[in-house]
């Protein structure tokens, strides 16, 4: 018995390092690559950014729509055949889902394809935006299917695979983009929107190669056969209608962010257009300051403060099954400050070095560019604080609670934009967002404890904690920058890395140290790790 857990554990731990190496792979690829593309843009480049991220709001919604939560279902279903021995019902169910999943990636594709006339008036681009989208429904066509298989090998616990595929379709895609933009804008004809429509479709090249990665290894493990061949039928429509009704709030609340940004990219401009005498070039650039640039930063540290913050989901639904309420609350809490031990000093610091991190990615800001990173950067603990808890209602069942308290928010959301807009311009969109999702956050936070009987005492003494330490390395580190101004003054994108870098190292070492010795790290990375980190550092 102990093998066999020692095994699983194993298994567990080697699945967790390919999928969060491929995780962060993707993501420092999907933000690495705006660098060159957008120098190669030239002037264009703020506009093409605006344009390009219009068309991936939509793709993305498309994307978690047209799959409907069936890789998990999959996974799960492919995990219990195995259990019980039963090899050729998951052969089956495979084999019927990627019919099923090939019809639907057929059906969304059209829509958005037929559709992006429309989508692009919405938006109050017009034309321009129509190729963009257009070029996006090819992935769309592929991605359902292809995620049955991913979902297939996580069944398996064969995480590998799907790792590989992840890495390689950003690679490919990557690739594609920057050649495709550098012949277009350096060597051809400069048109900046054709290099924009094959930057968009390069998400169907790259999506080619990973789905050429998991035929690989599907046959390269003797399976390939075992998957395409006819075999025992089994009747998967219940499973199909069962995991689609389940998947059904997951996709409302975890769209959240989503179609908070497809709702800013449908009435930012054509607000604007009422309310002022801007050309439309020019709210294009506004959307790219408020939305395009500032997302691809910080959802980066999101992605990683919910994987941090959302690892012990899981056990929540098993203690919560279980009726072991002390657990859940614990673990509640755990997973909170875990969020917050990490999103808020990062938020901080991303503030602290805006200037010359948004000069890395995007020249040097002028100021309105620079107002709304900072408002964006701040805004993120309140995205990942929403990530992260409405998930934890759902683990407990409480599944209409979380999106009757979404609801809520999108209302707001919906009745602050337009005056939001009037009165605050382009900060507008942020603004009515952090109020649309304060709103779900407050109502999840008081459901959960009311179901668990959690004391906040805790949390908020633990948060106090992570503040006073967050500020804490504002204050010494603001000093050090201070001092430094003295001596080095970053300009150009170089050296503005260097800068980046340097107070990036500082303020993580005095943070790391700090929340050492306060044992607040315990809780990431285990007491065991954090013992021995505070004996080599001499901390104890």
């Amino acid at each position: 018995m102990s093998n066999e857990h020692n095994h699983q554990q194993a298994q567990m731990l080697r699945g967790t390092a390919w999928l969060t190496a491929s995780n962060f792979i993707s993501r420092l690829l999907g933000a690495i690559y705006i660098i060159p593309w957008y120098i190669w843009m030239g002037t264009y480049a703020a506009k093409a950014n605006g344009l390009f991220t219009m068309g991936y709001n939509i793709y993305a919604w498309f994307l978690l729509i047209s799959t409907a939560g069936i890789p998990v279902a999959v996974a799960k279903q492919v995990a219990k055949y195995n259990t019980i021995q039963a090899e050729e019902h998951s052969f089956s169910l495979i084999r019927s889902f990627l019919g099923f999943m090939t019809g639907l990636g057929l059906f969304f594709a059209l829509i958005l394809y037929l559709f992006a006339p429309w989508m692009a008036d919405l938006s109050g681009v017009g034309q321009d935006l129509i190729p963009i989208m257009q070029s996006l429904a090819w992935a769309v066509l592929i991605f359902p299917s292809m995620s049955v298989i991913r979902g297939f090998f996580q069944g398996m616990s064969n995480l590998k695979p799907y790792a590989m595929s992840q890495i390689a379709e950003q690679v490919i895609r990557v690739i594609w983009m920057l050649v495709a933009t550098y012949m277009i804008m350096k060597m051809g004809s400069g048109d900046y929107l054709a290099a924009v429509t094959q930057s968009t479709f390069a998400a169907f090249v790259g999506m080619v190669a990973s789905y050429a990665i998991l035929i690989y290894f599907l046959a390269k493990e003797g399976l390939l056969q075992s998957v395409f061949k006819k075999g025992e039928k089994i009747d998967s429509k219940r499973l199909l209608i069962d995991t689609i009704k389940e998947a059904i709030p997951f996709i409302v609340t975890g769209s959240a962010i989503q179609l908070f940004q497809i709702l800013d990219q449908w009435t930012f401009i054509n607000s604007m257009t009422w309310f002022t005498n801007y050309s439309k070039e020019d709210l294009v650039v506004m959307f790219s300051y408020f939305s395009a640039n500032p997302n691809k930063i910080t959802m980066i540290l999101i992605s990683l403060g919910v994987s941090i913050g959302g690892v012990g989901i899981p056990l929540l639904t098993e203690n919560y099954v279980k009726g072991d309420l002390k657990a859940v609350s614990r673990l509640v809490q755990d997973n909170l400050i875990m969020l917050l031990l990490f999103l808020l000093p990062a938020t901080i610091g991303m503030v602290m070095v805006s200037e010359p991190l948004y000069t890395v990615f995007y020249g040097k800001p002028d100021s309105l560019a620079l107002g709304l990173f900072i408002f964006a950067a701040l805004q993120s603990t309140i995205l990942g604080l929403y990530t992260v808890l409405s998930p934890m209602l759902q683990a407990m069942f409480h599944n209409r609670k979380a999106v009757l308290y979404f609801v809520y928010g999108s209302i707001a959301k919906l009745l602050l934009q337009i005056p939001s807009i009037y009165l605050f311009q382009s900060y507008g969109p942020l603004i009515s967002t952090t109020i649309g999702l304060a709103i779900p956050i407050i109502l999840i936070y008081r459901e959960i404890c009311q179901i668990t009987g959690m004391r906040s005492n805790v949390l908020y003494k633990r948060t106090i904690l992570i503040s006073l330490l967050t500020l804490t390395m504002f204050l010494v580190v603001g000093f050090l920058q201070w001092i430094l101004g003295f001596f080095f003054q970053p300009s150009g994108r170089l050296w503005s890395f260097v800068y980046v870098a340097l107070v990036a190292i500082l303020g993580g070492s005095l943070y790391g140290v700090m929340s050492l010795r306060t044992h607040l790290l315990d809780r990431v990375i285990g007491k065991a790790q954090a013992d021995r980190l505070r004996v080599k550092f001499r901390l104890t």
